[in-house]
């Protein structure tokens, strides 16, 4: 006898749904979409077929490749050259060349190397406007020597003062010779050893030179604003019709001071002018100068035009120049390591070109820089002693002055603007 079907609670509600369907004439798809036709090929699998590239369409891999490495401190010359993908037989013979051998750290190497490793040419720069360049010249290398051709853009940087002007200036980005040219700029109306504030600011204009689209060195300030204690300064190059180029406020006065306030481009006073106990005889005596403490070697600027008075041993001075400067006016440079090429008696120096080196010669603890500024004789606080300015643009430059001035005074305010929108 056989048994009933059975079903399950599932089985009883799925056949409920099922004749519902069919109750109401909905035709259920289940599973019921026809196969597509056959193709005559299966899924998946690629279809070739054979295009025809035209002859000259064809491009033949280079003959030749370019890499750029950084010569790092402590590595080798073979290391380097390894990174550049020169072979070892080329490379061995590279590393024995002396021009090679004084090749600096830091520098950057760019190497024109065939597929096989073959050097095409390999090129550095040598000097601030020169590229040398090593090629292979039967069996051997010959070095030659380019004027660098650059491109030159201007850049425009912003910086607020936290700790220092340099440390500001490398938070902004800003290279150190833009800084040490805001503290020349800037160095008659600033004193940057005493009077920066935290919360300072300054914008600058200047120029960025360029070699194969690589940042190779920065140039020239061309517009700048400090602001220091809330008083702000702005400059301006202008080369007038003479051909003589100099920084000038908005209004055609003349930044530059007949003296420059410090005769090192940056550095830290170590004694001031007036009272202090002398280092060698242990009394109290006047200092009749400023001490700046520098590495040896460091050079010295005449501080004015002028002519060299004396130039040689000078007592506790050791190694001192005097120059005589207009009018009543000279100043002494004291306890140098030597004196600057052609520096001697009788030679006419312009302000800022190097007249010698911090040294440690006649009465020094150390290696350092004694300045005294002079008038009729008597030695004056250089740092508080007023600097006559120069001369302005003359009035009947006065126009093309305000002409060229006109953009970069613009951009100026443009960054000062954004500047305090950051600020606040």
């Amino acid at each position: 006898m056989s048994q009933p079907p059975f079903f399950t609670g599932a089985s009883i509600a799925r056949i409920a749904v099922l004749l519902a369907l069919a109750l109401s004439g909905v035709v259920a798809a289940f599973a019921t979409i026809s196969p597509a036709p056959e193709s005559s090929a299966s899924i998946g699998e690629p279809i070739v077929e054979p295009v025809a590239i035209p002859r000259d369409a064809l491009v033949p891999p280079p003959g030749s490749y370019v890499r750029e490495a950084r010569y790092e401190r402590g590595e080798t010359l073979a290391a380097l050259l390894g990174k550049l993908g020169i072979d070892d037989t080329q490379a061995r013979q590279l590393t024995k060349l002396g021009t090679l051998q004084l090749l600096r750290p830091g520098s950057t190497v760019t190497a024109k190397v065939a597929t096989d490793g073959t050097l095409v040419r390999l090129s550095y720069m040598n000097g601030r406007e020169t590229v040398r360049s090593i090629v292979p010249a039967e069996g051997k290398f010959r070095v030659v020597d380019e004027p660098a051709q650059f491109e030159t853009s201007t850049v425009v940087r912003s910086a607020e003062i936290r700790s220092s002007l340099f440390g500001a200036a490398d938070v902004a980005g800003i290279p150190d010779s833009v800084a040490i040219q805001l503290a020349d700029v800037f160095g008659g109306d600033i004193d940057f050893y005493r009077d920066l504030r935290k919360g300072d600011r300054f914008s600058v204009v200047y120029e960025m030179h360029y070699l194969a689209g690589r940042p190779v060195r920065s140039g020239r300030v061309i517009a700048a604003e400090f602001v220091n204690k809330g008083k702000t300064f702005r400059a301006v190059y202008y080369v007038d019709a003479q051909g003589k180029g100099g920084y000038y406020a908005p209004d055609g006065q003349s930044l530059r001071k007949a003296f420059l306030r410090a005769p090192l481009e940056f550095t830290r006073i170590s004694s001031r002018f007036g009272m202090r106990e002398h280092p060698f005889l242990h009394t109290w005596r006047k200092h009749t100068g400023v001490d700046y403490a520098a590495p040896l070697g460091t050079r010295v600027r005449a501080t004015a035009d002028g002519v060299v008075e004396f130039a040689g041993q000078k007592g506790g001075y050791g190694n001192a120049v005097i120059l005589r400067h207009n009018g009543q006016y000279s100043t002494l440079y004291g306890h140098l390591r030597g004196f600057a090429r052609g520096i001697h008696r009788g030679v006419r120096v312009e302000q800022g070109d190097i007249i010698g080196y911090v040294g440690q010669t006649g009465w020094a603890t150390g290696p350092h820089l004694h300045y005294e500024f002079r008038i009729a004789g008597v030695a004056r606080n250089p740092l508080a002693v007023s600097l006559p300015a120069a001369v302005p643009v003359p009035a009947k430059d006065l126009p093309a002055f305000r002409r060229y001035a006109a953009p970069l005074v613009a951009q100026l305010d443009l960054l000062s603007t954004s500047t305090v929108a950051r600020l606040e």
